[in-house]
């Protein structure tokens, strides 16, 4: 039994004549009549009475027709399903993000575009550190990642620069740089103007991109940073920031959390000090719905305006 004698037999049923079942299936009658005897003798039984304007079904007939529809709405289901999941519209996608990520506005909105666009794609993040975001792509736990780094020598990545953001200037509230006026008032710093504090970071393995920036731009400036501190998380070096054990410097985005005790001042813009945000994912072919996020996320950035919000 084929599917195209499922698919005649329910046309036959449903308009009661051959003749005007073939005109709907776009084949001639004859043809049609010698596939509904081969499927009757097939299954050795009699699918339809003939009458002398048409046909009608049998008792075998009826018991047929439901299971016929039934195979093939299951089949046209497979096949949009099969072909949904080539085009990306179904699928699974696990993104990961280093912890600075999310607060920048483009990050999310990536991510609820994505998910109006194609909501049939199950979404699943993941929050690691720069080395464990790039060890999860190798081992295929993720599909594509927000990093603040370039790709490590031979991990096997392609790296999309998505956007950069300013650096800020995070001191404790009260401090000697903690401007008296609105901070968004006051003049910017020079990197040299901390360069006696110590700096809290975070730890190297865990954002080695940003970590790598401060010092080469301290450097730049004249100075070596003094180390006092390494936090887990970017979060963590704000809060030993508002405790008053140091200084740092964080993503321009961090200062929309509005942490009490810390408060931030925008810097000089040399010696130069940015933070990028990109997305990588292994340079093999990717499935077509991490494609369509790739593809979704760069659009958004070149669209966007030079800091990542919605172009003006």
């Amino acid at each position: 039994m084929e599917l195209r004698h499922l698919r005649y037999f329910v046309a036959v049923a449903e308009e009661e004549h051959v003749t005007r079942a073939a005109e709907r299936l776009g084949i001639q009658q004859p043809p049609l009549s010698q596939q509904i005897r081969a499927l009757e003798t097939e299954l050795d039984v009699r699918l339809f009475h003939r009458k002398p304007r048409g046909v009608a079904l049998t008792a075998a007939g009826e018991a047929l027709l439901d299971d016929a529809r039934a195979i093939l709405a299951h089949v046209a289901h497979a096949k949009a399903t099969t072909q949904r999941s080539a085009r990306g519209e179904r699928g699974r996608v696990v993104v990961g993000f280093t912890s600075s990520a999310p607060f920048h506005p483009f990050v999310p909105r990536v991510i609820r575009a994505f998910r109006e666009a194609f909501a049939d794609v199950s979404l699943a993040l993941e929050e690691g550190g720069t080395g464990e975001l790039v060890d999860g792509l190798a081992d295929e736990r993720l599909d594509v990642a927000f990093i603040r780094s370039p790709a490590p020598e031979g991990a096997g990545l392609t790296v999309h620069a998505l956007l950069t953001e300013e650096m800020l200037a995070a001191v404790p509230s009260g401090h000697g740089l903690a401007p008296d006026a609105a901070p968004a008032d006051a003049p910017p710093l020079a990197l040299a103007d901390i360069a006696a504090e110590p700096f809290i970071l975070y730890r190297r393995h865990v954002g080695h991109g940003l970590y790598d920036a401060i010092i080469a731009a301290c450097h730049r400036a004249g100075f070596s940073p003094r180390i006092g501190q390494e936090a887990p998380r970017i979060l963590s070096t704000l809060n030993l920031v508002a405790a008053g054990l140091g200084v740092s410097l964080v993503p321009a985005s961090l200062g929309r959390l509005g942490m009490p005790g810390v408060v931030y001042r925008r810097l000089k813009r040399r010696p130069a000090l940015a933070a990028p945000l990109n997305l990588a994912c292994r340079r093999a072919e990717p499935a077509p719905a991490t494609r369509n996020f790739i593809g979704l996320a760069r659009r958004m950035a070149r669209q966007a305006g030079p800091d990542g919000g919605p172009a003006v």
